[in-house]
């Protein structure tokens, strides 16, 4: 029989508020408004033999949770969409959709996230390359999945493969 371990943190607080608005196919722009984002995170792999554990439960929580702090009641900005325009002006951040949409934020209240639209799955995918950068000298991790919950009943997932 093989062993297959698997642990996962899915806290209360472990969330965050934050505004956003997508892009969609052709030229569609939705409204801005905002989620209660909840984040969860796994790891699978191997028991480490001398902590019988696969990883710290405590190592997970802070990454995630100084990964969401700066995501926390922020607008979320993907700074790869080619269908914005994001301009420094001072104090502000202006944010241009071909001109037909415009807004202006301080520049405090935004968080630019190096993604190519502000989805859940793009946020998942994001919190998990940052996260396995934390886990990185944990050579018995096996897989990481990262769920990002917009609202209940409503998630999106990335899984990595931690192993070539």
């Amino acid at each position: 029989m093989t062993a297959h371990f698997k642990v996962t943190v899915a806290k209360d607080y472990l969330t965050f508020s934050s505004a956003h608005f997508i892009t969609f196919s052709g030229h569609q722009c939705e409204s801005l408004h905002g989620h209660n984002y909840r984040v969860a995170v796994s790891v699978e792999g191997d028991i480490d033999p001398e902590c019988a554990f696969v990883v710290d439960f405590a190592i997970l929580k802070s990454a995630v949770r100084d990964l969401i702090k700066p995501m926390d009641h922020r607008v979320l900005l993907p700074t790869g969409n080619e269908k914005l325009g994001l301009k420094d002006e001072g104090e502000s951040l202006v944010v241009d959709y071909f001109g037909k949409r415009r807004f202006q934020f301080p520049r405090a209240d935004v968080c630019l996230l190096p993604i190519s639209n502000t989805t859940a799955e793009m946020i998942a995918a994001y919190l998990a390359g940052q996260i396995q950068t934390h886990l990185t000298r944990f050579a018995n991790l096996e897989a990481l999945e990262v769920e990002v919950e917009e609202s209940v009943g409503q998630s999106a997932y990335y899984r990595a493969s931690l192993r070539d």
